[in-house]
């Protein structure tokens, strides 16, 4: 069996070694997991896989075993494909069994043909997801994986020689040129067989595939394909995940790290130019898939790179600072976090002080900043969230910097965010609930389609007077509903459909905001910088980087930590804890409390240093 380095860059060869043992015993598979499982437990092997989120495709090697860092955007049917096939050689007769699992394409030699009358195949079933970067991830945790990542890789020459690095043009043309696609490629297609590289792909859907009578010409392929990113300005490849077990565990806007296998294959996009081809002969009135939806569910393989998954975990944060699963039992042996715990109260008085200076000297602001920073929702009574703290900022300036400014510093602190200015011609031209487009059977992506523990900075400075359009009424609805009860109801044309969320929102505004929210505080600024870019860029510059972390783990750790109340925490009111003549300031005792309630540790310490 391949050892060594042969995991990493030959994965499939690991794979074909215990089927070979094993043979079409189900045991093989539950050994391949094991044994990549037993790979990454080895010291700092995880840094060692490469990463599609920090390392350019052309840089990867087809069907060597990567990780990817992503959201779960849209889940597509299930499809059927051939667990395991028997080959027959055309000469001697002599048979092959394969395994068909982790590919894409069928293993299939020059003189070889897949016998789909042998009793010896068998069809399974595998689920797809559509999976994009996480959406709104701040730059510095990007660049602190990439300082982490170890993996060696160089650019890859495997298929440049039938594709080079693309770009949306070139696909453009690929598109618009399918049968000199297809010269290009014979070679390719003659060595896996037709049949064989058809019957492997998608076998339910290649039963299927149909336009409604359109033509391929008919199709908008002069545009570039849509990544369906929820945010703009988004970058990263967008992958089409195949999951092979426990795919239920899964739900639409989880956060994952997969471990799996890259197929990248240009024979890919053959193969769906060939089924759009033959899709536009058949009877309308046999069509199951229209030929936009095998537009969609079946990109080039160039754009959307496709994931065999081996392992997948879902991730509770995407913070790189910290383990990645902070459960009560783990955290509580975790060595890192044990230590960090005698740091609580000293970071998080350097952190109020960083954050003064940032709200232009108001301590108290600074205070309500870092409740609503560590707050989140813990758990839901009926359709009652508790945890979320929501906090209007009002007494901004208005039409100026000042919230973008300080968009940047919550920016630099907390793992993912967005920043929306709340303009008249954002809130009646923005799309902010995703939708069901039933043309490609899938869900179009929204402004609000954002993971859990997401910061939204909303900045209501700088809406002016005007009239809000149908559209608009809708969008306002939809963060009205957000803030509230912590959901966005997704557009499915007949229906709704509820999806939970867990987004800090944070509001800047003039005056009291049109937007709901648990707690209002006014800012009261003690200073008024001449230059607030020059201001804000110092105070960034000012704080050390290893203090900027120890915010950073600050803010996610406490999102986690289980807590305890005494009695003596109970009794204590708000208002004691604030004795001082800031409680003149207007605050909502009640919902305070919950955050209190929720984060016992700054409680106790804020209450001492009052």
């Amino acid at each position: 069996m391949p050892c060594g380095e042969d995991w990493l860059s030959h994965p499939l060869g690991i794979v074909q070694g215990f089927f070979a043992q094993n043979g079409v015993n189900p045991g093989w598979e539950k050994k391949v997991i094991e044994y990549f499982k037993e790979k990454l437990k080895e010291n700092n092997a995880p840094k060692w896989v490469p990463s599609l989120n920090e390392v350019p495709l052309h840089y990867l090697k087809p069907n060597s075993f990567v990780k990817f860092r992503c959201m779960i955007q849209d889940m597509f049917d299930p499809e059927f494909y051939m667990g395991v096939y028997e080959t027959v050689n055309r000469n001697t007769k002599a048979r092959v069994l394969h395994f068909g699992k982790y590919r894409d394409v069928a293993e299939c030699g020059p003189q070889q043909e897949v016998d789909l009358n042998s009793p010896r195949t068998t069809t399974l079933e595998r689920q797809t997801f559509y999976c994009v970067p996480v959406p709104g991830e701040s730059t510095w945790v990007k660049e602190v994986y990439v300082n982490t990542n170890q993996a060696r890789v160089s650019p890859s020459t495997s298929y440049t020689p039938s594709r080079h690095k693309r770009s949306y043009e070139d696909d453009e043309d690929m598109d618009l040129q399918p049968n000199k696609q297809k010269e290009q490629h014979a070679g390719a297609r003659q060595a896996g067989s037709v049949g064989g590289l058809q019957w492997c792909g998608e076998p339910k859907r290649l039963e299927t595939e149909a336009s409604s009578g359109q033509q391929l010409n008919s199709l908008n392929l002069s545009s570039p394909f849509d990544l369906n990113f929820p945010l703009p300005g988004e970058k990263g490849p967008a992958c089409l995940v195949k999951v092979y077990e426990d795919w239920d565990c899964f739900k639409v806007n989880d956060v994952l790290e997969l471990y799996g296998i890259l197929s990248v294959d240009p024979v890919l996009s053959i193969l769906n130019n060939d089924e759009r081809d033959a899709s536009s002969l058949l009877d309308p009135m046999e069509c199951t898939d229209t030929a936009e939806e095998q537009r969609v569910h079946s990109p080039p393989a160039s754009l959307v790179p496709r994931i065999h998954v081996v392992l997948a975990q879902k991730l509770q944060h995407i913070n790189p600072l910290l383990p990645a699963c902070l459960n009560k039992e783990e955290s509580k042996t975790c060595k890192f976090v044990s230590s960090f715990m005698s740091e609580l109260s000293p970071v998080r008085a350097e952190l109020l002080g960083f954050l003064t200076h940032a709200l232009l000297g108001d301590s108290l602001a600074a205070e309500y900043l870092i409740l609503h920073l560590i707050s989140t929702v813990y758990t839901r009574r009926d359709v009652l969230p508790l945890g979320k703290f929501t906090v209007n900022l009002s007494g901004c300036p208005r039409n100026s910097t000042f919230t973008e400014h300080l968009y940047r510093i919550i920016q630099h602190l907390v793992p993912a965010s967005f920043h929306l200015q709340m303009t008249i011609a954002n809130m009646n031209h923005l799309k902010f609930i995703p939708h069901k487009d039933y043309t490609s059977n899938r869900l179009v992506s929204g402004l609000l389609q954002l993971p859990s523990n997401t910061s939204l900075v909303i900045d209501e400075t700088l809406l002016e007077q005007g009239q809000l359009d149908t559209p608009g009424v809708h969008n306002v609805t939809a963060l009205s509903n957000l803030i509230t009860w912590q959901k966005v109801d997704y557009d499915f044309s007949y229906h709704q459909m509820e999806f939970p969320c867990n987004i800090n929102v944070f509001i800047t505004s003039e005056g009291r905001s049109l937007l709901p929210a648990d707690c209002q505080i006014h800012l009261q600024p003690q200073l008024i910088p001449p230059n607030m870019e020059e201001y804000m860029n110092s105070l960034l510059s000012a704080v050390l980087p290893s203090v900027l972390n120890k915010f950073r783990i600050y803010l996610t750790l406490l999102r986690f930590l289980d807590y305890s109340i005494s009695d003596e925490i109970t009794k204590v009111s708000v208002s004691q804890c604030w004795s001082d003549n800031t409680v003149k300031r207007t605050m909502a005792k009640s919902k305070a409390a919950r955050v209190f309630k929720k984060n016992q540790a700054s409680t106790a310490e804020m209450c001492e240093w009052k």
